[in-house]
């Protein structure tokens, strides 16, 4: 069975946390485009925000599939409302102590503040 596009949602506050998340997708089976993999932290203001922002939604849009990791931020709940559109599966984790990921329930999710 071929693997599977995953693009994972995470907000700023997992920033850290970039290399676990790429690495439990892969260890899934399924290939990975973590967002803060490929553009940093909005490349550190060097490219303007909008264009980063346009980015990942058209990576979300060519994903089969949306993982959530983490507390929910706005840009993430727009990428939800993205992959909900069109359709396409959602899964949520937790991240539990700085290696240890847990799926969970869209219940169980919480927003960040």
């Amino acid at each position: 069975m071929e693997p599977k596009l995953i693009f994972s949602a995470i907000s700023k506050k997992n920033f850290y946390f970039k290399m676990h998340i790429t690495k439990f997708i892969l260890n899934q089976g399924e290939i990975p485009l973590n967002p803060f993999m490929l553009f940093e932290y909005f490349l550190v203001d060097t490219v303007n925000r909008d264009k980063i922002i346009n980015a990942n939604n058209y990576l979300v849009k060519k994903a089969d599939e949306l993982w959530i990791f983490g507390e929910i931020s706005n840009g993430v709940l727009e990428e939800i409302e993205i992959a909900k559109e069109m359709k396409k599966p959602i899964k949520y984790f937790k991240i539990l102590d700085s290696k240890e990921i847990k799926e969970i329930s869209e219940e169980e999710t919480i927003m960040e503040k």
